[in-house]
């Protein structure tokens, strides 16, 4: 066979060489040990949590070597492209601070342009560099045109479905399989031209020359050192309409963009014997490979299974409706990638996320177990951390997009709602009421007239003459002004003049001897106040609410007793 008589019959319109594809794709200026990676995600819906996952393992390698970091966009696939999808990314990229140095961007005016010196950045523009490596397999004899009909491709692929699914011989399966490949190969260049000249489409098949029977060696940077089989599949190089598989336009494409670490989930690992017998094939030197842990749940039954796209938490976009910042998002994935974050966080209580020096050695090898109770205990200990103002500015910001009525009371009175936000912060334990940003409404409503309501009702043990004496006696002698410790003086003697005494000791070594304590006058005024058994500090919870609406919600209560 003239192999390159039959490159030629192929792709006579390819004049471009290998040689001059590679000058326009020089070696990347960079210090020594920088990475670069890229997040290659195809534009089919939204961004899942797991590609998010990868995405910051990406980030953190480059920046941290001082690499460089970029997104390409893996648009191959025309039928299962969702409009609007780039856009969406870019945007969810964006919203948890992921930050790449080259690929597809957004203008200010929602259009889309390029940065970077490697692109396109959009694998349906690099259609000509795919056909001039294709064209250099054909010539090498390492590739060859298949002309099976559509029909006939999808007998095949249904028939090894079948075969895998119903678990028959796999002698028999791979038998019959090699017999439909070596039949594809048998073909002339007289053949050839023929198809050519009826219009018949073909796909580019690469020419397996390996025995599944052996083993070749390979590391991989999570899941250490690997036996992996020769290939002996002759896979699809390029598909009839002359876009590219993801396995010949992942090998072209990172080769010539410089990638030296590519990160991506651990069900890619079959494919592994395809890319290295073609990085193989085409003279490239491969770059690392991290193969992640997959992102698992715990189902109702207990079983643990892959976090799929239509469970809760699976789309990044879910986060934001739910109302966690992207500082938790951050951390609970730094969480999940590296298993000294939590320590290294203790240690470094000041430190944001960012700084964490993240190491591929500490990555998990197997699954990771995702779970929203641990999301809200991350989430709570941020949220915690931050400043009245902050929290201020971040549920306004949330509730402007999810409940514009509360974003307008937060606005009324900006100042109003910091006071509120500022109780139990600060400190070296600082208060945390709330995981998320919708939880912050539910919680601080009864600082607000129009949305407070008693929630909780004073326990019916309690005489009802003996709260309406607290009440009558707090009314009189209530003095904004106050200070805590003058405050509480007060309660205790409106309990004392009722048998309530203050010494707590006492009255855990014999509370028959006492109507109660002064714990239980307190509660009997935040029911009053805030409609609930519990609450923040009641003397700061009235200093926000104001002489007015204290003395009002309580006279409320006595009046309905």
């Amino acid at each position: 066979m003239d192999y390159k008589h039959l490159a030629e019959l192929l792709y006579p319109d390819v004049r471009m060489t290998p040689e001059e594809v590679e000058a326009k794709y020089p070696p990347r200026n960079l210090p020594e040990g920088a990475k670069v990676t890229r997040f290659a995600p195809s534009p089919t819906g939204f961004v899942h949590f797991g590609g998010m996952y990868q995405a910051v393992v990406d980030e953190r390698l480059a920046h941290q070597s001082g690499g460089v970091f970029f997104l390409r966009i893996e648009d191959t696939d025309g039928q299962r492209e969702v409009d609007g999808a780039v856009e969406a990314l870019l945007k969810t990229l964006a919203a948890y601070g992921v930050s790449y140095d080259e690929g597809v961007v957004m203008n200010s005016d929602g259009t889309l342009s390029e940065a970077g010196d490697y692109g396109p950045y959009k694998q349906s523009e690099r259609a000509q560099l795919y056909h001039v490596f294709a064209k250099k397999l054909v010539a090498e004899g390492k590739a060859y045109p298949c002309f099976s009909t559509e029909e006939e491709l999808e007998e095949i692929q249904a028939t090894d479905k079948k075969a895998e699914i119903q678990n028959t011989d796999w002698h028999t399966a791979a038998a019959e399989k090699r017999a439909a490949m070596l039949k594809n190969r048998d073909f002339t260049i007289e053949d050839v031209r023929r198809h050519l000249e009826n219009g018949d489409p073909f796909v580019l098949r690469i020419l397996a020359d390996g025995d599944p029977e052996k083993k070749t060696k390979f590391t991989d940077l999570v899941k250490g050192n690997l036996d992996v089989p020769e290939n002996d599949e002759d896979f699809v190089l390029l598909k009839s309409d002359g876009i590219p598989t993801y396995h010949f336009a992942h090998a072209v494409d990172d080769h010539l963009m410089k990638t030296t670490h590519v990160i991506r989930g651990e069900d890619w690992l079959p494919s592994l014997p395809k890319h290295i017998q073609l990085f193989r094939y085409l003279g490239f030197k491969m770059p690392k490979y991290l193969h992640t842990a997959q992102i698992l749940k715990t189902d109702e039954n207990g079983n643990k299974k892959k976090l799929s796209k239509r469970d809760r938490g699976a789309k990044m976009d879910d986060y934001r409706e739910l109302g966690y910042v992207t500082e938790v998002v951050w951390e609970y994935l730094l969480t999940l990638l590296n298993s000294n974050f939590e320590e290294w966080h203790a240690q470094n209580p000041d430190k944001s996320a960012q700084d964490f020096p993240f190491n591929i050695k500490k990555m998990a090898t197997s699954g990771c177990l995702f779970d929203f109770d641990k999301l809200n205990d991350v989430s709570k200990n941020v949220l915690s951390k931050m400043t009245a103002d902050a929290i201020y500015d971040r549920t306004l910001d949330w509730a402007k997009d999810f409940d514009p009525d509360f974003a307008a009371m937060l606005e009324a009175d900006p100042a109003y709602a910091k006071a509120i936000f500022s109780i139990g912060r600060g400190g070296k334990k600082p208060r945390k009421d709330f995981a998320t940003l919708a939880e912050v409404k539910p919680f601080i409503r009864f600082f607000y007239d129009d949305l407070f309501e008693l929630e909780d009702g004073i326990p019916e043990k309690f005489d009802r003459a003996d709260v309406k004496a607290v009440f009558e006696a707090f009314l009189d002698g209530y003095d904004p002004s106050d200070d805590m410790n003058a405050w509480f003086e007060k309660i205790k003697k409106i309990g004392e003049s009722l048998g309530y005494t203050p010494d707590m000791k006492a009255y855990k070594a014999d509370p028959d001897a006492y109507r109660g304590n002064v714990g239980d006058v307190s509660m009997f005024l935040r029911v009053a106040v805030t409609g609930r058994l519990n609450s923040p500090d009641m003397y700061a919870v009235m200093q926000v609410l104001g002489e007015d609406r204290v003395r009002g919600r309580v006279a409320a209560m006595l009046a309905a007793l």
